[in-house]
């Protein structure tokens, strides 16, 4: 058995309204095991027996859940995989200081090219950092909608291919 994060992009943050009670029953009734919703912003950490190692087993994972999220509550549903092992590492590797003035922020992108194409609209002044496979960003509080990076990653281009969450829920996920 291997257990993964599904990380759905644009879950009641002003997308598509679902509950977390909704959401795992959505997950216990595809078979996985051990499901647990973290916040309502669309997070859940389960178990199934399909090998985080096989990446053709992953992405055909991944499509179910985005099929069954679709059928189930009507949208086009994206959502970010990841083997549970893999998270750890990525909050590890926030290469930024942490404290009470900033938020600290992992956006997650669907493909290597939407990862370079958010490193690239970031200005060298920016708080940003690339990192395997998201890009690490540490926002002051109160600024995460009017911050000239946030501005560029709230672009329509990526809207479909990233989503962002704080270091702290990822933590809660871990």
């Amino acid at each position: 058995m291997s257990r993964w994060i599904a990380l759905l992009r644009g879950i009641n943050v002003g997308g598509a309204s679902i509950r977390s009670a909704d959401l795992a029953a959505l997950f216990r009734e595809l078979g996985f095991e051990d499901v647990r919703t973290v916040l309502a912003t669309g997070n859940v950490d389960f178990t199934t027996d399909v090998d985080a190692a096989d990446p053709a087993a992953a992405a055909s994972l991944k499509e179910r859940i985005e099929a069954a999220l679709g059928e189930r509550f009507g949208y086009e549903a994206w959502i970010v995989l990841i083997p549970h092992t893999d998270l750890a590492g990525i909050v590890e590797d926030y290469p930024f200081a942490e404290d009470a003035e900033h938020h600290a922020y992992v956006v997650f992108a669907s493909t290597a090219q939407a990862r370079a194409d958010l490193l690239d609209c970031a200005r060298a002044e920016d708080p940003v950092a690339g990192g395997e496979g998201v890009v690490y960003w540490r926002c002051p509080k109160g600024a995460s909608t009017t911050e000239p990076f946030a501005k560029r990653i709230a672009a329509a281009r990526f809207r479909a291919t990233t989503t962002t969450r704080n270091i702290t829920t990822l933590r809660r996920l871990i």
